[in-house]
């Protein structure tokens, strides 16, 4: 043998290492890229920075000896079905998962939650952000090479929960991703999905193994239910959509960026309709604020009367919660307190200061409200506001009404580290009208109808004078009242000093 000759172990570990890759499985990679979808490889490689990834158990196979042929193994169960290790995203240390839909549908088998288990007790000891690719029908049971009864007894579930607060974690869900799969995906900070993804607790066996009915994949939790209920927070166009997204968002963990570039300031001015009762979209005031191109929105089909997103201003990452008045005038209901709340906690888990935008009549009130839980959610806000360890800057654009304003704010409006508000802006304990109607009521009860309703409107036109933003500004209920123009300065001026 001469000396430029592999040795018989090297030889063996490269046919070996082939025996892993989409270039020996070629045929089931085509008809896979037929479907329009990518493999679990090309999501990661496509992910990290190239030659970064360095892999955990490319060379595990399937638990099942006992059934089936080891060469069969090695060529058809190719990492259990789970790719897994550390790597650099735009420089920056990562960990990436992903199950391969390509063995056994991505099912999760005893020696990949051996690999998951192991996998996730690093991310922890090396504090790295990860990123999750959790399509996967669940549990496998055919694994026979493992003595097991329950298989309760994994640690991938509590050891990833464990995480949370520690590390930040995005799960990306595209096709079926069912039972233990869909838990994972679900644990995470975030979940991005694609159009076509199903996200379940249980897939179609384990329902009609259950006897609850047959149903078609597509039926069980698709991304119309998933989004409007919250659980899917961003989706994407497709799998190389969903990477993107991916590094914008871990982009928003990074120390601050230099200063972005933004539109002219000076359209704050005129942004909000003269008539303060017309509905507006807040999303164009958030963009304005925000540098170019900056924004992620969250959620957007659940509790639309709320805004939420990730953004930079003047390079600096924070969170957006923003009242949205086309939706229920901008009212709080129970869900946009859930949303509020997650996103908060969400912010403080990542580090991430948060600007408040406020235009809220309150709370969403009476019998129907509460049926929905109202006072548990509405107090988790709060509570989730009044615990933000992070930076927090209020800004009132129009009606800053009642608890629900306070919730906006942390509790309070001194709850901030710099509560402003724009000229027209109002604030107080309820509607202005409402206000006057309580207050007036038994005035209000003795008088004629249309003298009644007169009477309203001039002390309600009365009562706007003194809740102006400039009165309340004058008995430093607020910090101050600024053009709306310098709103993005003044913002990252007052995160400068806090970070």
């Amino acid at each position: 043998m001469t000396d430029d000759t592999p040795a018989t172990g090297l030889t063996e570990l490269h046919a070996r290492r082939f025996l892993t890759t989409d270039a020996a499985r070629a045929d089931k990679v085509a008809r896979w890229h037929g479907k329009g979808r990518r493999t679990a490889r090309e999501n990661i490689a496509d992910l990290v920075d190239p030659g970064s990834f360095v892999e955990y158990g490319r060379f595990i196979t399937a638990a099942q000896e006992q059934r089936r042929d080891l060469a069969d193994l090695v060529v058809e169960t190719p990492a259990d079905g789970i790719i897994g290790g550390t790597a650099t995203i735009d420089g920056k240390p990562c960990a990436v998962l992903s199950y391969d839909y390509l063995v056994m549908a991505g099912t999760q088998g005893m020696r990949g939650h051996r690999k998951s288990d192991r996998l996730i007790e690093i991310i922890g000891r090396m504090r790295l952000p990860t990123v999750f690719f959790t399509e996967g029908g669940g549990g496998r049971p055919g694994d026979t090479d493992i003595p097991l009864v329950s298989a309760l007894d994994v640690g991938s579930f509590a050891l990833w929960g464990e995480l949370e607060g520690v590390v930040p974690r995005i799960a990306v869900v595209s096709g079926r991703c069912f039972a233990g799969n869909a838990v994972l995906a679900g644990c995470a900070d975030l979940r991005i999905a694609t159009p076509d993804a199903n996200l379940g607790m249980a897939g179609p066996a384990m329902i009609a193994g259950g006897g609850l009915g047959t149903f078609a994949p597509e039926e069980i939790g698709p991304v119309k239910d998933q989004t409007a209920n919250g659980v899917i927070d961003l989706v994407v166009e497709d799998e190389a959509a969903a990477v993107e997204a991916v590094r914008s968002i871990l982009a928003c963990l990074e120390p601050n960026a230099d200063s972005g570039d933004a539109v002219d300031q000076t359209d704050l001015r005129t942004i909000l309709p003269h008539n303060d009762r017309e509905a507006f979209d807040v999303r164009p005031v958030v963009e304005t604020l925000a540098d170019l191109d900056s924004v992620t929105w969250l959620r957007e089909a659940f509790a639309p009367e709320l805004v939420t997103a990730l953004a930079r201003i003047e390079g600096i990452a924070v969170g957006v919660v923003a009242n949205q008045s086309t939706h229920l005038a901008g009212a709080l209901t129970s869900d946009a307190s859930v949303k509020a709340a997650d996103f908060l906690a969400l912010c403080d888990r990542w580090g991430l200061p948060v600007v408040s935008l406020v235009d809220t009549p309150g709370f969403m009130v009476g019998p129907e409200a509460e049926r929905g839980g109202l006072v548990r959610h509405a107090s988790r806000m709060v509570v989730a506001g009044a615990q933000l360890s992070t930076p927090l800057v209020g800004v009132i654009l129009r009606r800053g009404y009642g608890l629900g304003a306070q919730a906006m704010l942390g509790g309070s409006t001194h709850r901030p580290l710099l509560t402003v508000a724009w000229p027209d802006a109002h604030l107080g304990p309820m509607g202005l009208e409402g206000a006057v109607r309580l207050s007036m009521a038994a005035e209000l009860a003795a008088m004629p109808e249309a003298e009644r309703e007169e009477r309203v409107a001039a002390l309600t036109e009365e009562y706007r004078k003194q809740a102006s933003a400039l009165n309340a500004a004058r008995v430093f209920e607020i910090d101050d009242v600024i053009d709306p123009a310098e709103t993005r300065a003044v913002v990252a001026a007052t995160l400068q000093r806090a970070r």
